[in-house]
C-alpha cells in the first residue's frame, strides 16, 4: 500500500460509529419524514406537495393537472425519494375516507374505501382544493420562513401559515424510530371554536373545552364513538383509546327474517377485508345464522347486507361480529408532534395553544409586512406632492438638466429628498399632473397614512392580533364548516366509561325470563288503582316474559346471581337504555354467563361496606350468608357466590346488616321466620345451611328480611293478593317445616311471591304476556293468616302473573281503572277474602 493512501485512512470505534449514524437517521425520520408540525400539522411530503401545485399555479379555480406533473416538480425540487411515495401521499390527501376535509382535489381513480389503490400518476389529474388554499394564504407576505431544498437550488418552506388548526382537524399518523403518531380527525367547526375559546379564557379547562366545544374526533368515514372516557383521557394526556363502532341498524322483514345492514364503517376499515372476514367466521362456523352477505353499495353510500336465518338472534349475533370483526375497532390516540423541532407529545389544549400563537406570529408578521409596503408607498408619495406643490421649478430642474442622474441629484439637493423619492418623480408621466390625478395622489397618501396608524396599532396590540385571528377563523368556519359525521354515544355494558360523566338518574332494570335486559327511567310507568288493566310494559315473544325489575340508580353497581351460584356485576348506565315497549337486549350482549346458566336473582348495590351481609336462599331451602365486601372484586367473568350441591339453584338474596329476621315462603303457602343469627357468616364459596324443610313437591319461591311494623304480602300466580301483619308469624328456629300462611285452592292459584312491605310503596305486577301494573299496596286489604286475599289484576284467559316487584312511591299521577272494572273487583272481593 502506498504511503499517500496509508495516510488517508483514519481509524475510528465501529460501535461509535453505528451510534452516531443510526442517531443522524433517526432524527432525520423524526424531524424531516414522519412527524407533523404542530403548527400546520403537516408533514414534509405534504408541506412540499401542496407549495408545488401552488408554485405550478393548479389554484382550485383552474384547470387539472396530470398528477404526473406534480410528481416530477416535488421530487425534483423538493422531496429527493421516491415517485410512489410522493403519489400516495398526494392520493391520501384526495380521498374523503382518509381526509375530513380533502387538501387535493382529484379527478379520476383515486382508490376506493375496498382497498383499491389509485390508478396510476400518468392518468389521474389534480390540483388544490378550496381548504387548502387557506393553508397557503398570505404566504407570500413574509409570513414565514424558508430554507433551503436538498440542493440549495431552491427554496421551500418552513412551515404554512395554515389559516386553520390542520393537525386536529385532518389528523396525523406516522412511525419514525422509536416513537408514532397518530392523531384523529375533527370537526373543523368544533376545533375551530376551541381555538376562539382557548383566545378569550387563556385558562379554559379540557374538561371544558370537551363539554362546550371540542366533543371529540370526527372521522371521514363517520361511526360511532363508544364512550367519552377514552377521548377525555387522550385530550388529557396525549395519549389514550378510542372505541370505534360501525353504524349497524336491524330491520324486521314480514316473512319474520331480521337483516342486519351496515351503513357506515370504523376509521380505516377496508370494506373488503371486512366482509372476506365475515365470509371466512360463517365458513369456519364460528359465527353461525347468516344466510346471505352481499355489499350493496354505490355512489350514494355505504351499505352491507347480512340476511339471518329465523331462529338467530340478531343481537347476539352482532355482539359476535363486533368481537370478531372490524366492524369495532380501536383508535389508539397518541399526539406527538413537532414543537420548535421536537418531538413532543400534547395534550388538546397544547395543540391548539401551539396553534394560536402561530397565528399570532402569522397575523404580526403580516400586519408588519403590509405596514412597510404602506410607508414605502407613501413615502414615494409624500416626493410626489413635493413635486406637484413645486411643479414649474421640478419642471425646469429637469429640463436643464443634461443627464438623468444630474437631474436626480438635483431633485434630491434642492427639495431634500431621497433617491427612492426622485426616482419617483423622474418616472412620473405626464399625466398625473392633471388635476385630478393630483387630487387622486393626495387621497391615496390620506388612506395610507390611516392604514399605517391601523397597522401600527395592531402591532402594539395583542388582543387586536386575537380580535383578526377570531374574525378570520369565524368567516373559514362559516365558508368551510359542516355537521359532525361521528355520533358520541354514552352507555353500554360492552366498554368502560367514566361515570363522571354520566347523570345520576333513578332507574328501572327490567330482565326477562329469556333474558333481555334493558333500563328506561323510573318515571316510565304511571301508578293505577289496583283492578286495572295495566299498561303494555314490555314487548316480549310469545314465550317470553319479565321475570326481574329492580328500581336502582345509573351509578349503583348491580349484581346479577345466577342459577349456578354465580355473580356478575354491572353499572346501572352500562345497561343499555330501551322504550318502553322495546324488548331490550340480549342479557349474553353484556354479561359473560355460560351455556345453560341464567340469572335467578337482581340486587342493587352503591357501597360494599364490612356491616353488610348478602343472605341467600336457594329452591332447596338451604341459606347461607356472606360478608358483603367480599363481592367488592368481582371479574368480568363473574365469580362464585356460593356452592350448590346438584339439583339445587339459587332463588333469592338479600342484603342485610346482620340483625333481622329472615322469612322464606313456599309455592304451597308455608313459611318460616327466624333470627339471621342463626345462620352464621360465612365465605364466598361455602354451601350454606338448612334455612327451611320442604315438604313434598314443594319448593322456595320467596325469601325477605323482616322488621318490626311490617306487613307480608302475598302473591298468587292468578293474580290473588293479601296483606298481613308480621306479628301474626312468629319466630322459630331455622331449618322448620314453617307455618301455613294463606289458603290456596284452583281459584287462587300458588304463590309466585312473598314481600315484606310497609303500606307506603308501590308494588309492580308483571304477567307472563309482558303486562305491567302498578298499584299502591295500601290499596290491598290486610286480611289474617289464614285467608286467600282480594284480586290485584284482572287476568284473561290462560294469563298468569309471573313475577312481582316492590317499588317506591313517587308523585306520579293516579289513574283510575275503569268503572266496570272496578265493579267486578268489589263485586268478586267478598268470596275471595272469606
Amino acid at each position: 500500500m502506498a504511503e499517500n493512501e496509508r495516510k488517508s485512512i483514519q481509524e475510528v470505534n465501529i460501535s461509535q460509529e453505528v451510534r452516531t449514524s443510526f442517531l443522524d437517521y433517526a432524527m432525520s425520520v423524526i424531524v424531516s419524514r414522519a412527524l407533523p408540525d404542530v403548527r400546520d400539522g403537516m408533514k414534509p411530503v405534504h408541506r412540499r406537495i401542496l407549495y408545488a401545485m401552488n408554485d405550478l399555479g393548479m389554484h382550485a379555480d383552474k384547470a387539472y393537472k396530470k398528477s404526473a406533473r406534480i410528481v416530477g416538480e416535488v421530487i425534483g425540487k423538493y422531496h429527493p425519494h421516491g415517485d410512489s411515495a410522493v403519489y400516495e401521499a398526494m392520493v391520501r390527501m384526495a380521498q374523503d375516507f382518509s381526509y375530513r376535509y380533502m387538501l387535493v382535489n382529484g379527478h379520476g381513480n383515486f382508490g376506493s374505501v375496498d382497498g383499491d389503490s389509485a390508478a396510476a400518476m400518468r392518468y389521474t389529474e389534480a390540483k388544490m382544493s378550496k381548504i387548502s388554499m387557506e393553508l397557503l394564504r398570505d404566504i407570500n407576505k413574509d409570513t414565514i420562513d424558508y430554507q433551503d431544498n436538498y440542493d440549495g437550488s431552491e427554496r421551500e418552506p418552513v412551515v404554512f401559515p395554515s389559516r386553520f388548526p390542520n393537525l386536529l382537524v385532518n389528523g396525523a399518523s406516522g412511525i419514525a424510530v422509536g416513537m408514532a403518531t397518530n392523531i384523529p380527525p375533527h370537526n373543523l367547526g368544533e376545533t375551530i371554536d376551541a381555538v376562539l375559546a382557548i383566545s378569550k379564557n387563556p385558562d379554559i379547562t379540557i374538561e371544558e373545552l370537551m363539554e362546550d366545544h371540542l366533543h371529540g374526533p370526527d372521522f371521514p368515514t363517520a361511526g360511532l364513538i363508544l364512550g367519552r372516557s377514552g377521548i377525555r383521557k387522550a385530550y388529557e394526556t396525549g395519549r389514550g383509546s378510542i372505541t370505534v363502532r360501525a353504524k349497524v341498524n336491524i330491520e324486521e322483514k314480514p316473512n319474520g327474517k331480521t337483516t342486519i345492514i351496515v351503513t357506515e364503517l370504523p376509521y380505516q376499515v377496508n370494506k373488503a377485508k371486512l366482509i372476506e372476514k365475515i365470509a371466512e367466521l360463517v365458513r369456519d362456523k364460528r359465527i353461525e345464522g347468516i344466510t346471505d352477505l352481499r355489499d350493496e353499495s354505490d355512489r350514494n353510500g355505504m351499505r352491507i347486507v347480512m340476511e339471518l336465518r329465523r331462529d338467530v338472534n340478531a343481537n347476539v349475533l352482532l355482539n359476535n361480529l363486533y368481537k370478531f370483526t372490524s366492524l369495532q375497532t380501536t383508535f389508539g390516540v397518541n399526539l406527538l408532534a413537532l414543537v420548535n423541532g421536537e418531538p413532543k407529545v400534547l395534550n388538546v389544549k397544547q395543540c391548539l395553544e401551539h396553534y394560536l400563537d402561530h397565528q399570532k406570529v402569522i397575523i404580526k408578521r403580516r400586519t408588519a409586512f403590509e405596514l412597510r409596503k404602506a410607508e414605502a408607498r407613501a413615502h414615494i408619495l409624500e416626493g410626489l406632492r413635493i413635486a406637484l406643490d413645486h411643479l414649474d421649478e421640478v419642471i425646469s430642474l429637469i429640463r436643464n438638466s443634461k443627464t438623468a442622474d444630474i437631474a436626480r441629484e438635483g431633485l434630491m439637493e434642492r427639495f431634500k429628498l431621497t433617491e427612492k423619492q426622485a426616482q419617483a418623480i423622474l418616472d412620473m408621466r405626464l399625466q398625473r399632473l392633471t388635476g385630478l390625478e393630483r387630487e387622486k395622489i393626495e387621497e391615496e397618501y390620506n388612506d395610507l397614512v390611516k392604514l399605517i396608524a391601523e397597522l401600527k396599532a395592531i402591532l402594539a396590540d395583542e388582543e387586536k392580533v386575537l380580535e383578526i385571528i377570531r374574525e378570520e377563523l369565524v368567516e373559514i368556519k362559516e365558508k368551510y364548516g359542516d355537521d359532525r359525521r361521528t355520533e358520541i354515544t354514552v352507555g353500554g355494558a360492552d366498554f368502560i366509561e367514566d361515570e363522571d360523566l354520566i347523570p345520576v338518574e333513578n332507574i328501572v332494570i327490567t330482565l326477562t325470563h329469556q333474558g333481555y335486559i334493558k333500563r328506561l327511567p323510573s318515571s316510565t310507568y304511571r301508578t293505577q288503582r289496583r283492578g286495572g288493566r295495566g299498561i303494555q310494559g314490555m314487548g316480549t315473544n310469545e314465550d317470553d316474559f319479565v321475570e326481574h325489575l329492580v328500581s336502582t340508580s345509573t351509578h349503583d353497581t348491580i349484581l346479577f346471581f345466577t342459577n349456578k351460584g354465580k355473580v356478575y356485576k354491572l353499572k346501572g348506565y352500562e345497561i343499555p337504555e330501551f322504550s318502553r315497549t322495546a324488548k331490550g337486549i340480549p342479557i349474553i350482549n353484556v354479561l359473560q354467563v355460560e351455556k345453560g346458566e341464567w340469572v335467578n336473582a337482581v340486587i342493587s348495590v352503591n357501597e360494599f361496606s364490612e356491616d353488610w351481609y348478602f343472605f341467600f336462599t336457594t329452591k332447596n331451602g338451604i341459606s347461607k350468608r356472606t360478608q358483603l365486601s367480599q363481592f367488592a372484586n368481582i371479574r368480568k367473568g363473574g365469580l362464585i357466590a356460593l356452592g350448590l350441591k346438584e339439583e339445587d339453584e339459587l332463588i333469592s338474596v338479600r342484603l342485610t346488616d346482620g340483625t333481622k329476621d329472615i322469612m322464606i315462603a313456599t309455592k304451597h303457602g308455608y313459611l318460616i321466620r327466624f333470627p339471621e343469627d342463626q345462620v352464621r357468616s360465612m365465605g364466598r364459596t361455602a354451601s350454606g345451611v338448612r334455612g327451611i324443610s320442604l315438604r313434598e313437591n314443594d319448593e322456595v319461591v320467596s325469601m325477605e328480611i323482616l322488621d318490626d311494623g311490617l306487613q307480608i304480602m302475598h302473591v298468587t300466580n292468578k293474580g290473588i293478593g293479601k296483606r298481613t301483619p308480621e306479628d301474626q308469624y312468629r319466630i322459630t328456629k331455622r331449618g322448620g317445616k314453617g307455618i301455613f300462611t294463606c289458603k290456596l285452592n284452583d281459584d287462587t292459584g300458588h304463590v309466585v311471591a312473598v314481600k315484606a312491605v310497609t303500606g307506603e310503596e308501590d308494588i309492580m305486577l308483571i304477567t307472563v304476556d309482558g303486562v305491567l301494573i302498578r298499584i299502591p299496596v295500601e290499596g290491598v286489604s290486610q286480611t289474617g293468616r289464614n285467608t286467600q286475599g282480594v284480586r290485584l289484576i284482572r287476568l284473561q284467559e290462560g294469563e298468569e302473573v309471573a313475577t312481582v316487584a316492590k317499588i317506591e312511591k313517587d308523585e306520579e299521577e293516579v289513574v283510575e281503572a275503569e268503572e266496570t272494572e272496578n265493579t267486578s273487583v268489589q263485586d268478586n272481593e267478598e268470596d275471595i277474602e272469606e
